[in-house]
């Protein structure tokens, strides 16, 4: 079959699916770039909260309303919400011809033709075989999936399972595999990267594989992303001291509060996680903090808030991602009392947003006047667009540079003094 694919919520889908499409491949069939080319589409998607789903279903729905033109035209529908909704799907969207949950990629692909519904106990992860990927030079590698942890917010262990390690070896061979095919930029992913190799190797191997990445040849940039607070230690600190890996932190905190990080089923106190963060300043001055904020949780007072917007400026993260509660029915925090309007959780979003959008101005000021190293992907319009180790794709800014040279001249990284900032993104020119 030739199948179009659509990868919908979390990087650990897209590192899952640049591994499906290899197997694809291997099982005789043909990926293609063109809805119009394909026999069919393969859809992964996300399960995690009310917005994923929503973007999910509504996917679906477009391919069904397409599929009205094609009749014989395939959906096959997998990942998150499969696994955490397998009944109810089905009876609802008879215009699917296939529903798989969490499963290997290889296994997907191998299957994906030949059954209707493949939903077991969710396997998360995999040993690399090959891998397609996109023409960005930066790549991410699934080093763990699934999760222990009990934040009440979250459902993912319902659906994702216990958390699951790969075996270092495993890892260090499809980084070497990307690096040979020209990545620049390895981002390693999990659920929780803290706890990666507790389960198999009894103990936070983190540090251990950055010693190990850190060793391979080549000019890269190693980004470490989805770091627990609660788990952050000395150890793991200390390993961002490799020159490959980037003093980038991203520590979804969730809140500022004591009462809301214990509702929330976090450990770590506010002024815990603030010695957390002052710990990485002192040891990496030019660190970049990174974080996600949840407002509206159930039980959030004005008092709370202005407790949260009161740990905001005092770490002054450099990037933050902030969010609605959403409630989701089987999460513990359902049954919580004192539930916040969707006006009000709006309203603390735009103010949190609107403090965040200072600090981040304040931030990205350290820069102006200073030549960094840029990872450049693309050229729109004459303008180079790249990032620099303070950036993550996707979620973060962007550096724009007027092009004096073709993305093939520069091939990954080159220096760029940086002119003129704003809130979220710098512009400058090539230097050297």
């Amino acid at each position: 079959m030739r199948l179009y694919i659509v990868t919908l919520g979390c990087p650990k889908n897209e590192a899952d699916f640049a591994l499906f499409k290899y197997h694809l491949i291997q099982a005789g069939h043909q990926v293609v770039e063109d809805v119009e080319d394909a026999d069919g589409v393969v859809i992964n998607t996300c399960g995690f909260i009310l917005d994923a789903k929503r973007e999910s279903i509504d996917t679906i729905l477009e391919f069904a309303e397409y599929k009205k033109k094609r009749p014989d035209f395939k959906i096959f529908v997998v990942g998150c919400l499969v696994q955490r909704y397998p009944d109810e799907l089905i009876s609802e969207l008879p215009e699917v011809n296939g529903w798989f949950g969490v499963i290997p990629p290889k296994v997907l692909a191998e299957n994906i033709d030949r059954v209707s519904k493949y939903v077991t106990d969710p396997v998360a992860v995999y040993h690399f075989e090959g891998r397609v990927d996109d023409k960005m030079p930066y790549a991410y590698v699934k080093i763990a999936d699934g999760c222990d942890r009990a934040c009440t917010f979250c459902t993912i262990p319902k659906f994702k399972g216990g958390f699951v390690s790969r075996e270092i070896e495993d890892i260090v061979r499809e980084v070497e595999y990307l690096l040979r095919k020209g990545k620049r930029e390895i981002i390693l992913v999990a659920q929780d990267t803290t706890g990666y190799g507790v389960d198999n190797y009894g103990y936070q191997a983190l540090p251990k594989l950055l010693e190990r990445l850190n060793q391979l040849d080549g000019e890269f940039w190693i980004r470490v992303m989805y770091m627990h607070p609660d788990h952050v230690t000395d150890e793991i600190i200390e390993a961002f001291s490799y020159d490959k890996v980037l003093k980038y932190f991203d520590v979804p905190v969730q809140h500022g509060s004591d009462k809301i990080l214990r509702l929330m089923g976090r450990t770590k106190t506010s002024a815990e996680l603030k010695a957390l963060f002052e710990k990485i300043r002192e040891r990496y001055p030019d660190a970049v903090l990174r974080t996600s904020i949840i407002v509206g949780f159930p039980g959030e007072t004005r008092e709370d808030f202005e407790q949260l917007l009161d740990f905001i400026r005092y770490v002054e993260f450099d990037k933050l991602g902030a969010f609605m509660y959403s409630e989701e029915e089987d999460a513990a925090s359902a049954k919580l009392p004192g539930k916040v309007s969707k006006r009000t959780a709006q309203s603390r979003l735009d103010k949190l947003m609107e403090l965040q959008a200072e600090i981040s101005f304040i931030r990205n000021r350290r820069y102006l006047g200073k030549v960094i190293d840029v990872l450049f992907e693309e050229m729109v319009e004459g303008v180079l667009i790249g990032r620099g180790y303070m950036d993550a794709p996707e979620i973060d800014g962007n550096i724009f540079v007027r092009a004096t040279k073709s993305l093939e001249e520069i091939n990954g990284f080159a220096k760029v003094l940086v002119y003129e900032t704003d809130t979220y993104d710098l512009e400058g020119e090539l230097v050297g």
